[in-house]
């Protein structure tokens, strides 16, 4: 196997057992501080990651732009250009570091404009924003740089490990701080000693496995020229997708209050769990899709396009009819039914799945093909409207403003600007209308399969775990029979089929 292929495969297996690793343990986690100390307690933790999250708009996509750049030095061997980027980036994310802290320093006073109703009394909300704070300033410091030379080289595998290491040992500090101690600051000091290991153990790895490779010197100026236009294709895109997820949170918290945002997360923690299963397969098709898109006709790569958004179309419809079953029944049996929201509410974020995972699949194309500057506006604009909408409906509606909010932005804005772009840049115009009526037809289908799900499992009396498993079984099977009835003469099913059929022989899929 080359090297290429090994590395591949081992970021693969690194990665898919990092994300599932990512959801059930912050899965537990959240379940233990809900049952030990109170919703509230998880609220908090949403909130303050959310602010930092927007504070974290400093980086505007450098870190991803000076890896890009190290590609070709390393390819060629050219140990002084890797060098002169590491001391740039080495410098950058010092800089980067200290404005983060700076800006954090400078909203300080305005934590508890943020948090409507009660914080838990023994709590200082400023001792624990500046502890969330001193958390994500020192990601940037502390040999931070060095992890870049892993992306590069293609050795994310050996980040997960570390990662994976040194939060089993986060958790286990978390577990005890909160069972044993119920104290809520030592839990964030285990957040601390995860970030001072994880960069710590990276940048010994690094400087065992490269020690060739130090920050010093200095990039020409036609480097930094290719560097500042790349990040200018990514700055709105980051910007915009923070405002569209980071900032909802932040909304509820200060119009709702901290139990109202615990609870909303519960719902939300579970769909962008499965989002997060399902973008491992836009990202392992990424490449592949990349190739095609220069190595083979337009014709072809638009035939796969549209097998690839039947198969994505297909098993979100199966989530989504599982979700519109089970969703509620499994909050009540996780946290219990004080912690659950109206059915609108299950509606509309199953609603957003489904239209993510259409974003999802024309970004991938989009990633592919390299058009991040032609689509430099649309996150940002898409942004800005879900945060107009969100104060505004939020007061109107309430929760579930708030949520029809982001779902209006996407279908209104992000949406119908990701078709344009994919049909300008990528496909012929002429295929437009077609694939926006197999968009059409698909979400129609879902709507009825949605429909008829709900109403079958709302008649069904069991409950708990028993009410799960048979209502899950139900929707599984009633939404494939359906599907596969409604798409029984269709090609991109005799595709799909295929594609199963090569994938159990153990042959290569190309897209």
């Amino acid at each position: 196997m080359s090297n290429r292929k090994l590395n591949s495969a081992r970021n693969a297996l690194f990665g898919l057992l990092l994300k599932f690793y990512q959801i059930i343990m912050p899965f537990v986690m959240r379940t233990i501080m809900i049952k030990s100390m109170g919703i509230e307690y998880a609220g908090i933790n949403n909130l303050f990651i959310s602010i930092l999250q927007v504070l974290s708009l400093a980086e505007l996509g450098i870190g991803a732009a000076l890896i890009f750049s190290m590609y070709k030095p390393l390819a060629n061997g050219d140990t002084e250009k890797v060098n002169a980027l590491m001391n740039l980036y080495k410098k950058t994310f010092r800089v980067l570091g200290i404005i983060i802290l700076g800006i954090g320093i400078i909203i300080f006073p305005f934590i508890p404009k943020f948090i409507s109703g009660e914080i838990p009394g023994e709590l200082n909300i400023y001792i624990l924003y500046f502890m969330y704070l001193i958390n994500t300033s020192l990601s940037y410091f502390l040999f931070a740089y060095k992890s870049s030379l892993l992306y590069a080289t293609q050795r994310v595998d050996i980040s997960n490990k570390i990662m994976i290491a040194t939060s089993t040992v986060q958790y286990i500090l978390q577990i005890i701080s909160i069972i044993i101690y119920h104290n809520y600051y030592f839990y964030i000091i285990s957040s601390i000693v995860y970030q001072l290991m994880t960069n710590l153990i990276t940048a010994y790895i690094v400087k065992k496995k490269y020690p060739q490779y130090k920050p010093k010197g200095e990039v020409s100026k036609e480097l930094k020229y290719d560097i500042k236009k790349r990040v200018i294709g990514l700055i709105t895109n980051k910007i915009g997708g923070t405002l569209l997820n980071s900032t909802d949170t932040i909304i509820i918290s200060s119009m709702f209050g901290l139990t109202t945002l615990g609870v909303y997360q519960n719902y939300y923690y579970i769909i962008t769990s499965i989002i997060s299963i399902a973008g491992i397969l836009f990202y392992s098709c990424l490449a592949s899709i990349g190739n095609s898109i220069i190595t083979e006709s337009e014709e072809k790569n638009y035939k796969n396009f549209l097998t690839f958004n039947f198969i994505i179309s297909y098993i979100s419809i199966v989530c989504c009819s599982l979700l519109i079953a089970i969703y509620q029944d499994f909050i009540k049996l996780w946290v219990g039914e004080k912690y659950t929201l109206d059915y609108g509410f299950i509606f509309l974020i199953v609603v957003f799945f489904y239209i993510y995972q259409i974003e999802q699949l024309i970004g991938t194309y989009k990633d592919a093909a390299g058009i991040w500057y032609e689509d430099r506006f649309r996150s940002l604009i898409t942004g800005i409207i879900n945060l107009i909408l969100s104060f505004l409906l939020g007061k109107i509606i309430g929760l579930n403003g708030v949520k029809l909010a982001t779902i209006l932005s996407m279908i209104l804005c992000s949406t119908p600007w990701l078709i344009i772009n994919l049909f300008k840049y990528i496909f012929k115009e002429s295929n437009k209308k077609l694939f926006c009526f197999e968009l059409l037809k698909t979400t129609f289908l879902w709507a009825i399969i949605s429909i008829i799900t709900y109403i079958i499992c709302n008649n069904i009396m069991y409950v708990g775990i028993k009410g799960i498993i048979i209502k899950g079984i139900i929707s599984i099977i009633m939404s494939n029979i359906l599907l596969l009835i409604f798409f029984y003469r269709s090609e991109y099913k005799k595709n799909t089929i295929n594609i199963i059929k090569n994938i159990l022989k153990l042959k290569e899929i190309e897209w």
